[in-house]
Formats: structure tokens, C-alpha cells, sequence
């Protein structure tokens, strides 16, 4: 079980230590009931072993605990086989919670700090990432430099979360929006929606260019 630091906290978050770790095995099982339950497409458990994002997720089960173990060379040997193989990219060091889903997974990328907490579905192209090397660098060893998710979020496609903020329990993170401030459990955040025009209708070309690219991180 993991603890989630409290809002604007930059600690990287500690595993709560008093609680015995689930086992590997009983863990990718509820995985697999996860993408069971949470597909429409996936019938049982035997389609769902072909889900497009299961073996990044539990490739990175196991290269996490060997990067908690010291190990860190073939922890990154596994998470770099699942990159190549699915196009999902988890540091071996980010911590994951249990029944995470991660719908279609196309583009995924999280972080070595990051955390994300039990219950937090992730459709494809989201970013849980640092704000920048520029600034990163500036930050002790160990600092954290990743959000922390907490259970039972939605991160919505192509949302982008950086830097080390918190988001509450509970919130929804919409398509394509940027995230850099904490969000309060049980929040909204969504980006603008498209514009749509009539035939023959003359817009503002830049008011209409910003509309278009605001939230498409395009800038």
C-alpha cells in the first residue's frame, strides 16, 4: 500500500512499509479482471491476455521490484523490451497501484517519481511527466520531479500532467488537458472543446488558431 504526499509536497512518496506488499502473481490477476471488467470489447479472461496494454503493465511489476532491489540495469532492460513492444513508457522507478487500467496505452509515458494510486484508469497518450531538465536539475537527489495520482482517477487521452503536483482522489482529467497546479479530489479539469463553423462563415483567423491549439499542447 502505498502513502500519497500531501498537496504541494515535492518528497518523492514513501511505499507504507508496515503493510506486507501483495504478492506479484495475486496483483496481474486483478489486472487481467480489471481489463475484463472495464473493456466492453474483452469477453473473458483469455481475450483479455491479448489487451494491447497488459504487458507493459506487467512488465513493469516486475521491473519495479527489481529496481527497488538494486537492479537497476535490468529493470530498465525490461522497461525498454515493453516500450519497444507495446509504445508504453514506464521508468522502472515509478510506483503503480493496484488495478491500474491502462486503456489502449498508445503513447503513454510516466515517470521515474511518479505515482499512481489503486483504482486510476489511463487511456492512451498521457503524460505523467517532469516540468524540464532546466528545471529538474536544480532539484536535490531524490527530490520528486512527477505528479502523484491518487485512487480512483481518470486521466483522460492526451491529458498531460507535469511537475510534482497531486491529484486528488477522484478526479477527472479531460482529453487533452494540460495539468501543472495540484487538483482538488473530485475535480474536473477539461480542456477547451473544438469550434465549429458554418459553411461560409468568416472567422477570426487568430482567435480561431489559439481555440484550435490552446489545449492540443501544440505550443
Amino acid at each position: 500500500m502505498k502513502t500519497v504526499p500531501k498537496s504541494g509536497s515535492t518528497r518523492r512518496a514513501p511505499l507504507n512499509t508496515t503493510a506486507r506488499e501483495p504478492g506479484l502473481l495475486r496483483i496481474m490477476k486483478e489486472d487481467l479482471d480489471v481489463v475484463v471488467a472495464q473493456d466492453p470489447s474483452m469477453r473473458n479472461r483469455r481475450e483479455a491476455l491479448l489487451h494491447a496494454a497488459l504487458p507493459a503493465l506487467w512488465a513493469h511489476r516486475v521491473a519495479h521490484r527489481l529496481h527497488r532491489r538494486g537492479m537497476r540495469m535490468t529493470a530498465r532492460l525490461i522497461a525498454w523490451q515493453a516500450r519497444r513492444k507495446t509504445s508504453v513508457e514506464i521508468h522502472p522507478g515509478a510506483v503503480l497501484g493496484r488495478r491500474v487500467f491502462i486503456d489502449h496505452g498508445a503513447a503513454v509515458v510516466i515517470g521515474e517519481t511518479a505515482v499512481v494510486g489503486d483504482d486510476v484508469t489511463i487511456y492512451h497518450q498521457v503524460t505523467l511527466g517532469a516540468v524540464g531538465w532546466w528545471s529538474d536539475n536544480k532539484r536535490p537527489v531524490g527530490e520528486r520531479r512527477h505528479p502523484v495520482v491518487g485512487h480512483h482517477v481518470v486521466l483522460g487521452t492526451n491529458a498531460t500532467v507535469l511537475g510534482p503536483v497531486t491529484i486528488g482522489e477522484h478526479a477527472v482529467i479531460g482529453a487533452q488537458a494540460l495539468v501543472n497546479k495540484d487538483v482538488p479530489p473530485g475535480a474536473r479539469v477539461l480542456a477547451a472543446t473544438a469550434v465549429i463553423k458554418a459553411v461560409g462563415e468568416q472567422p477570426q483567423p487568430m482567435e480561431d488558431l489559439y481555440a484550435v491549439t490552446a489545449s492540443a499542447g501544440s505550443w
